[in-house]
């Protein structure tokens, strides 16, 4: 990997480790559907200079389903989901139970057509990666379980938008596309977002957060990767998916004193060692893991 490549890698793997503790932050003071507006429209906005030029509306239109899928289960039901998930959770539970977006992806491409034979190794994954998460929701499951399945349901949403990328929208252009489909997104949340907007401004960390996941961790975050994957390819970006919810557990201890318990050290410890055996060297759910990994 050359200089640039480890740049793009290491900045990456913090910067999509950082948005669990923001939401966590925004939510505080934020209603769920101003929070996925503001972010997903401000991260449109950002990102609509870079994307305008030789814009591939042709493109776009021939593949309007599944941009409209991918707009969906990439952006707006996970983003509301997970915000609305850490209303009641902890932001480093949130990012850990994330991490189970490349096993999700095996799973979704094997239910939904992939022939590719699963090796002993990813059905050791398998298992691993879902020991982890039962073994974290078991800390939940007799309290607030339902925000442990809003964060799966999200996760299953990004591992179902991998495939729907890998199967219908490798011939559309990575940038534009990102920019319609958070343009998409902001359009489904405005009227949920007009009726309960704030009376009152918000402080300014929760400013400052939605900036950041705005433009750090959606607009600047996105154009790295897409020059990440043509620097060092998609199997060396993708191992950014592992790197992502260490960073989450940390910033969630260190900035918001979240507990850190030995039950959530060994399901870390067993969602990560799961995804990597599932996803191995190519097949679908390193695809997956690959079109997909940002909060």
């Amino acid at each position: 990997m050359t200089a640039r490549g480890w740049f793009l890698f290491v900045a990456l793997g913090v910067i999509w480790g950082l948005p669990y503790l923001l939401i966590k932050v925004a939510v505080a003071e934020l209603p769920v559907p101003v929070l996925v507006f503001a972010r997903v429209g401000i991260g449109a906005l950002v990102l609509l200079p870079f994307a305008v030029r030789g814009f591939p509306a042709a493109v776009l239109l021939r593949h309007w389903r599944p941009v409209l899928a991918f707009a969906t289960l990439e952006f707006a039901l996970p983003w509301g989901l997970l915000s609305h998930a850490e209303t009641r959770m902890d932001s480093s539970t949130a990012g850990l139970l994330m991490a189970t977006i490349p096993v999700l992806a095996l799973v979704v491409a094997r239910l939904t057509g992939d022939q590719e034979a699963i090796s002993p190794r990813r059905w050791c994954g398998l298992a691993l990666g879902f020991g982890g998460v039962f073994l974290l929701a078991g800390q939940h499951w007799e309290g607030e379980w339902l925000p442990t399945l809003e964060v799966l349901g999200a996760a299953l949403a990004y591992a179902t938008a991998a495939v729907v990328a890998g199967r219908w929208l490798q011939s559309v252009p990575a940038l534009p596309m990102t920019t319609v489909c958070l343009s998409i997104a902001a359009l489904m949340y405005l009227p949920a977002a007009a009726l309960v907007w704030p009376a009152t401004l918000p402080s300014g960390r929760a400013l400052l957060s939605l900036a950041l996941l705005s433009v750090l961790c959606t607009s600047l975050a996105f154009v790295w990767f897409f020059g990440l994957i043509r620097e060092v390819g998609v199997s060396r970006a993708v191992v950014i998916t592992y790197v992502n919810p260490a960073v989450a557990v940390i910033a969630g201890v260190a900035v918001l004193s979240e507990p850190l318990t030995p039950a959530t050290l060994a399901a870390f410890v067993l969602i990560l060692a799961g995804s990597v055996l599932a996803t191995g060297r190519g097949g679908a759910a390193e695809a997956g893991a690959a079109a997909t990994s940002n909060p």
